[in-house]
């Protein structure tokens, strides 16, 4: 429910709430301000704007907008995306059918296949491809004109992308996560665009349980809509945002069953830590993956958890959020720090331990 990632069915009841403009986008002030000075200046002299590099966490608009920069630009958009891209052949095919001023949108572009990375190299900076006809020692390298275009690459996780193909982005926007009365805004307008009325009550009580993500309170919203629909009288007051939201386990953080399963498991049954990242996933039945990606993220972010070589340990916001009482200091701990020799549910025996890395 408060995953920041998106389905397909998911996209496309996105695609109906997206703002079309820039002055429409909520949020980001700083980006929006950056991206509009670009946007603005190649407009003025008639030419395409520099390649555009968005970075940040999901769900916080840099699908939004790369689709914002083409509609500012009058121009058509091509969507692609990194994982899709595994050959230079593809990435080839793309390039040569683009037309001039076009915008190409590559998501996830950190995970292009490395020879797709370098043709996009010469692409981007001299807009020209090399097509290779014939093989072996008879093969030979034609050079293929492209006419000038805009790639729009984003990026959950900038620090993969190799120094080469970062430093031919002429601009680098970082998307931070949004404060509750930016949420609120977006709430407000999403309700509009879905034709309910949501009070400023509920608005507020979805905005905080949202983490921060625009997609979270979007689809929170939804939600809500139904439970109203369904269950209450059609109306989206604070007494229908707090039972849908309780209805779907989503707490006053935001924190769902999992990431409570997690808090839980580190705290009562591990006595707060600290305990390795696969014991921790097995304990709660998530493959490790899940749990670092997926609920890692969020509780270091709210200071519930904190990552030290030896594994993960609860901090002490996390005990107050889960209403138990902290382990003594003073106590006797038994090998791996769990106190009196106990690994946390009642039985003594070798520690559950492994590596936090």
């Amino acid at each position: 429910m408060v995953a920041p990632a998106a389905d397909d069915l998911e996209r496309a009841a996105e695609a109906a709430l997206r703002p079309r403009r820039l002055e429409e986008f909520v949020g980001q002030l700083v980006v929006r301000d950056q991206l509009s000075l670009v946007l603005q200046a190649a407009l003025a002299r008639g030419a395409t704007p520099d390649h555009v590099l968005l970075s940040g966490p999901p769900g916080l608009g840099k699908t939004t907008l790369a689709m914002i920069i083409a509609a500012e630009l009058g121009a058509s958009l091509r969507v692609t995306s990194g994982p899709a891209i595994q050959h230079a052949g593809d990435l080839a095919a793309v390039l040569s059918s683009l037309e001039e001023g076009e915008v190409l949108f590559i998501d996830e572009i950190h995970r292009l296949a490395r020879p797709a990375e370098e043709l996009l190299y010469v692409a981007m900076e001299d807009f020209r491809v090399d097509v290779v006809v014939g093989k072996g020692a008879g093969a030979s390298a034609i050079p293929l004109a492209l006419p000038p275009f805009t790639v729009v690459g984003a990026t959950t996780r900038a620090g993969l992308l190799p120094a080469p193909l970062r430093d031919r982005f002429g601009f680098t926007g970082h998307l931070d996560f949004y404060s509750p009365d930016e949420l609120q805004r977006v709430l407000v307008r999403s309700a509009g665009l879905l034709g309910v009325r949501l009070d400023a009550d509920a608005a507020h009580e979805i905005a905080g349980r949202s983490r921060g993500t625009p997609r979270i309170a979007n689809r929170l919203l939804r939600r809500v809509r139904d439970w109203a629909q369904v269950r209450g009288d059609g109306s989206l007051d604070l007494r229908a945002a707090r039972a849908a939201l309780e209805v779907y386990e989503v707490d006053e953080l935001g924190m769902d069953r999992l990431d409570r399963a997690v808090l839980g498991a580190l705290c009562a049954r591990f006595n707060g830590g600290p305990v390795g990242l696969s014991t921790l996933a097995v304990t709660v039945g998530e493959e490790a993956e899940t749990v670092e990606t997926v609920v890692e993220p969020f509780l270091v972010r709210e200071g519930l958890i904190g990552r030290t070589p030896r594994g993960r340990v609860a901090t002490a916001a996390a005990w107050a959020h889960l209403g138990l009482t902290p382990p003594d200091p003073l106590a006797p701990r038994g090998p791996g720090g769990l106190t009196g020799g106990r690994n946390g549910s009642g039985r003594t025996g070798r520690t559950l331990f492994d590596t936090g890395a």
